[in-house]
């Protein structure tokens, strides 16, 4: 659990600090009071990085450093954000003193984050539900976000070929080709165990949500042959090199690929309804929670971020009953629709 946080010049505050329960922490505010930017911190600080921002947008306007210390667990954790001369502002973590550039998944905090756009992973665009899978990956399989990181510069390298297209050489893109087939390769295998893994048990975690079963089945989506990935991907990235010119980027891998989720075996998007929708959009939500939690061997930080709101009454409950046991923290403008589930016990932090 985080038992406290010091915030300066980070996002909206100056130098602010909160001291937090291990059940649920309820940050109660008027919208731009800064509930966003506190949950933000709290993912930054522990995973390294945020889900909507560069580092540079992380410092507060006109600033050119920022720094959160926590407490983890009884152990200090402090992020140091630096301005440069350079696009790229410097980072760096000290971890009970010790300095680091980058963390691995051994060095990072287990947190899975909640919030509003999570809502349109079923219907939104394939990114999303890309950015869905590799970042449940990034929390639980060690060496994914390096590998995703290579993938993503190689991609980038080959696309900049592309668009030169007469001075390319096709022996020197073949060199690009392949280094990205491998990495390609690896990225969807490791998506597709993970697919498999969603597979078995979103249909409990629906009902669980909902009450009753529905056909619920998930698969992998991609124009490459599963089977064998890398070297199917390395074949067509030969093949379609005319396609690929004509349109100045890559057009097979894994940056491609989809999730698929078939509701009564047919498109979620095309016959669920909104309620369902939102059911099966939180049985993932919860889904991953465990299997964060099955992987780290630790109960994960939950953050919600005014998504308790959006939800019925019985979908809150059926959250309520499931993150017993988190330490999690809610963001909302109305403190009333969250605290009557918590009467137990919360801590409610006013903005």
């Amino acid at each position: 659990m985080i038992q406290d946080l010091r915030l300066q010049q980070f996002r909206s505050y100056d130098d602010s600090s909160f001291e937090f329960e291990p059940g649920v922490n309820i940050i109660v505010g008027p919208n731009a009071s800064g509930k966003t930017n506190l949950l933000e911190a709290l993912l930054v600080v522990g995973t390294g990085k945020s889900y909507r921002a560069k580092d540079k947008d992380l410092l507060q306007q006109g600033k050119d450093w920022a720094r959160i210390d926590a407490l983890n667990d009884g152990l200090t954790r402090v992020l140091k954000l630096q301005a440069n001369e350079s696009i790229r502002t410097l980072k760096t973590f000290e971890l009970e003193d010790v300095t680091k550039k980058r963390l691995t998944l051994a060095d990072t905090v287990p947190i899975v984050l909640f919030e509003p756009t999570d809502l349109q992973l079923l219907t939104g665009s394939p990114e999303r539900r890309r950015s869905f899978l590799d970042t449940m990956l990034q929390r639980t399989l060690p060496h994914y976000s390096r590998t995703l990181r290579n993938y993503e510069r190689i991609l980038l390298q080959r696309n900049t070929l592309l668009k030169q297209q007469k001075s390319i050489s096709k022996d020197e893109l073949f060199v690009w080709n392949l280094r990205l087939s491998e990495f390609g390769g690896q990225i969807a295998d490791a998506r597709m165990t993970l697919v498999s893994e969603l597979n078995k048990e979103i249909n409990n975690y629906y009902k669980s949500v909902a009450g009753h079963k529905k056909s619920i089945s998930v698969s992998y989506s991609s124009k490459v042959a599963i089977n064998n990935y890398g070297s199917h991907m390395l074949q067509m990235l030969e093949k379609g090199l005319s396609h690929d010119l004509v349109r100045g980027f890559t057009g097979f891998g894994p940056h491609r690929d989809d999730l698929s989720v078939l509701f009564s075996d047919k498109n979620v998007a095309d016959v669920a309804s909104r309620g369902e929708t939102r059911t099966l959009v939180l049985g993932f939500k919860m889904l991953e929670l465990s299997l964060v939690e099955k992987a780290r061997d630790k109960k994960p930080i939950l953050l919600l971020d005014d998504v308790f709101s959006e939800l019925d009454g019985a979908r809150r409950k059926a959250l309520t009953e499931f993150l017993q046991g988190h330490q999690t923290f809610i963001t909302t403008t109305d403190a009333d629709v969250v605290v009557d589930h918590f009467m137990k016990s919360c801590n409610v932090i006013a903005l």
